[in-house]
């Protein structure tokens, strides 16, 4: 079973899960070491960038974390930390990690080595006075030619306050409004994942056009209330419809123009939403799917093994396991009796890797960590849920794009199916399109693996943004019927 570095977690189709912790460490400290130490974890050919944060406080004592922004991981806390003339030694017993490096001469590389569930990599860590950050070219940066407002509205049935921003445009009086809808995972209005804001590059491209666009915090993230962890796709769908609500009370949108936008599992939301109703208009599904969720997520783990080298032996262990794990999760809804199957498959398994000599196996909190996730009431929901039921009642205008090179929601699976249920429910006004070189962030990408995400600056290819824009203008322009 294949691990990541810094946060261990299978390979499970739309779930993305990040670390995100911090915590001071006092320890003597000189003052030059303050700032970033970069460098490059090289692994079965994947290049993971690791960040050394390194900061005092008042009294010159340490504060160390660690970063691993193409994992997501942001401030890591260390457990302990030691520093000598010539050496650094930090361990964190959080993710079971030690770096161990030596100071060149002028103290401007640490070059050393990261331990790590077993393993042994070299790392050397270059100094940097200024915070580490990525470069994002695309970001929109104030001041913006539109109004944005932070607003905040009410799903009643759920009983919490969701917030968001929403952008109007500055001319003219009714304008056409879409709500954007995340992917799977906790996510803020900008869907920000590795450096990079989705959605308020979408937001800002589509306001600059004339299109007034709602986008909000998931329940439970940034000013959003409620709880994330217990929820499922059905209560975020709750959620877009309310967002829908809040715009249909506002003076400047015109009622008559409608929209959501979905992302990944919001590509799912969409047609759950939309179905059946008339007061949708169109709806955009960027990476949406057309199968069930465990065909998402067994096709995806065998996609991202194959793009990141992994032999077929070890991909067809994995989609093994994975199909025993889901099997059990569908026979099982009490969480106690699946838990304890599971546990005892994955021992199992462990225990056949010893016996091989293999070291290839999972570790107690990666274990665990797994069983909490494929018993939450998301993943129940997410592995059965079939997009075809909603599809096929979807009666208003569609766009679906996926692109080819997207290892999370295969195109070449979802796109037919998404047309199949829209043809069968009746529905002619679609428009599919397969977007060449692009990835599951619909980013100009080279083999599409999730690996290469945080290291490419491109947010969103701009034939992507401009295809979005101008199919919502014309759906939506003078004169023409869009329900």
């Amino acid at each position: 079973m294949k691990k990541t570095f810094l946060s261990l977690f299978l390979y499970a189709g739309l779930l993305l899960f990040l670390i995100n912790y911090s915590q001071a460490q006092n320890k003597p400290l000189n003052s030059s070491l303050v700032g970033s130490w970069v460098g490059m974890l090289k692994i079965q050919g994947i290049s993971l960038t690791m960040v050394m944060n390194i900061k005092t406080n008042g009294s010159d004592s340490l504060i160390v974390t660690f970063d691993s922004p193409d994992q997501g991981a942001k401030g890591i806390s260390t457990s302990s930390v030691k520093v000598t003339a010539d050496s650094m030694i930090v361990r964190s017993k959080l993710i079971s990690g030690l770096y161990q490096g030596k100071f060149t001469s002028d103290y401007s590389v640490l070059e050393g080595r990261w331990k790590q569930s077993g393993l042994d990599i070299p790392l050397n860590l270059e100094h940097k006075q200024e915070a580490f950050k990525r470069a994002r070219p695309q970001e929109p940066i104030p001041p913006f030619p539109y109004v944005s407002e932070d607003i905040s509205f009410r799903n009643e049935k759920a009983g919490i306050s969701l917030a968001g921003t929403l952008t109007l445009p500055k001319e003219g009086k009714k304008y056409p409004a879409v709500v954007l809808i995340t992917g799977s995972g906790p996510q803020n209005r900008d869907e920000e994942l590795l450096g990079h804001k989705p959605f308020l590059l979408l937001s800002d491209y589509l306001t600059r056009r004339g299109i007034a666009v709602l986008r909000y915090d998931d329940r439970g993230v940034g000013k959003s209330g409620g709880k994330f962890s217990t929820s499922t796709t059905f209560d975020f769908a709750a959620d877009a419809e309310a967002a829908l609500g809040f715009l249909k009370t506002r003076p400047e949108i015109d009622t008559n123009k409608l929209g959501l936008i979905g992302h990944s599992e919001g590509g799912l939301i969409a047609p759950v939403v939309s179905s059946g109703r008339k007061d949708v208009d169109f709806i955009v599904l960027m990476a949406g799917t057309g199968v069930t969720g465990e065909k998402i997520l067994l096709t995806q783990a065998a996609e991202i093994q194959k793009a990141d080298s992994a032999d077929e032996k070890s991909i067809q262990q994995a989609q093994t396991i994975n199909q025993k794990i889901y099997d059990i999760v569908k026979k099982n809804p009490d969480n106690d009796k699946a838990s304890a199957a599971i546990r005892k498959l994955l021992q199992k398994e462990n225990d056949a890797s010893w016996k091989k000599g293999s070291a290839d196996t999972m570790s107690v909190a990666s274990m665990e960590q797994t069983i909490k996730t494929v018993i939450s009431p998301w993943f129940r929901t997410f592995l059965t849920l079939d997009p075809q039921l909603y599809l096929k009642k979807v009666h208003c205008s569609v766009l679906a794009i996926n692109g080819d090179l997207d290892l999370q929601v295969d195109s070449k699976i979802n796109l037919p199916a998404i047309e199949k249920a829209l043809i069968f429910g009746g529905n002619s006004k679609y428009t599919i399109e397969e977007i060449h070189g692009v990835n599951h962030l619909f980013q100009t990408a080279k083999t599409g693996s999730p690996s290469e995400y945080g290291n490419i600056e491109e947010t969103i290819q701009p034939g992507v943004l401009e295809l979005i824009a101008s199919w919502i203008l014309q759906t939506v322009k003078p004169g023409t019927t869009v329900r």
